[in-house]
């Protein structure tokens, strides 16, 4: 393999690092290299390529890279758009769902066909099998201790693969939570996702200003890559939340003395802020602050 070709790639796709080549020269790394690229990359078959486990961070995956002879090949593909990428993660999200029920249901079979037998001697009331005392040294009934230590043997078997299937169960629930992504419709996540991206904005902006000062060109074009991705982020979440309805409630409708209801319990306002409400429960010497999208209703005093 030539130089031009010994190159990694930052896909703008999946925001991952790519390192192509062959199974001869993947076959001749010594063991401390193939150890270093399996704890930071992961071999793709759909993209016949090494891809990094590194999403923003890839100090590491480009480290490793150049340890293996790999010169900087810049980037290829387009960039997802935020929405995009929820997308694609729901998918992805769905298909492990599936797949996760299936391995559910598999565990379930192989437990109920492992206790079978032994639910059989249940039904049956075999008292016997359960309770007969086994002859030292008569063939037949040390035959029938190895039957019976068997049976146990798979019975308790049986039991660490239903364990599995309520494993399985339970991983599937969350992929297809991530899913159905119902947190889209939780105005708290919403506002939450909105102050970090203008939080992060207001970074970007400071530090791009700083490397136009510099006349540092590379890191002007990363950090105006990050800015466009932060606008794209809070572009998205604030449709979001509008599509539910927005934030209801703020510093001019919120009073001192109202009952709020925040995460199931009824609140009293002791202070308004401009983005929080502070708030206290009876019988608890402390207040509490929450942002105003956590409230779901409200009553006036003598309500």
């Amino acid at each position: 393999m030539d130089v031009t070709e010994k190159q990694y790639v930052l896909n703008r796709g999946t925001n991952r690092i790519e390192l192509r080549f062959e199974k001869s020269e993947y076959a001749a790394l010594p063991e401390n290299l193939k150890s270093k690229l399996k704890r930071f990359f992961s071999w793709s078959r759909y993209a016949g390529a090494w891809i990094s486990k590194s999403t923003k961070d890839h100090y590491m995956a480009i480290r490793i890279a150049k340890q293996l002879g790999f010169m900087d090949g810049g980037k290829i593909g387009e960039r997802l758009s935020f929405a995009e990428e929820v997308e694609r993660k729901a998918e992805k999200a769905e298909r492990r769902a599936e797949r996760y029920e299936q391995y559910a249901n598999n565990a379930e079979k192989r437990a109920e066909a492992l206790q079978a037998e032994m639910n059989e001697r249940f039904k049956e009331h075999d008292i016997a099998f359960f309770t007969q005392p086994i002859i030292a040294g008569h063939a037949g009934s040390e035959r029938f201790a190895r039957q019976r230590q068997r049976i146990y043997d798979r019975y308790h078997k049986g039991f660490e693969e239903y364990r599995k299937s309520e494993y399985f169960r339970q991983k599937a629930m969350t992929a297809q939570q991530t899913a159905s992504m119902a947190r889209l419709q939780d105005k708290a996540y919403l506002n939450n996702r909105i102050e970090e991206c203008n939080a992060n904005i207001r970074k970007f902006k400071k530090l791009i200003a700083t490397a136009e000062e510099q006349n540092n060109s590379n890191w002007l074009e990363s950090l105006l890559e990050k800015m466009e991705y932060e606008i794209d982020k809070l572009a998205y979440f604030q449709n979001a939340l509008d599509e539910i309805g927005g934030v209801q409630y703020n510093k001019e409708n919120i009073k001192v003395g109202y009952l709020v209801k925040i995460r199931g319990n009824w609140r009293v306002v002791v202070k308004a802020n401009p983005k929080t409400v502070e708030t206290k429960i009876p019988n608890v010497p402390f207040t509490l602050k929450y942002s105003y999208a956590e409230i779901e209703e409200t009553k006036t005093p003598g309500a």
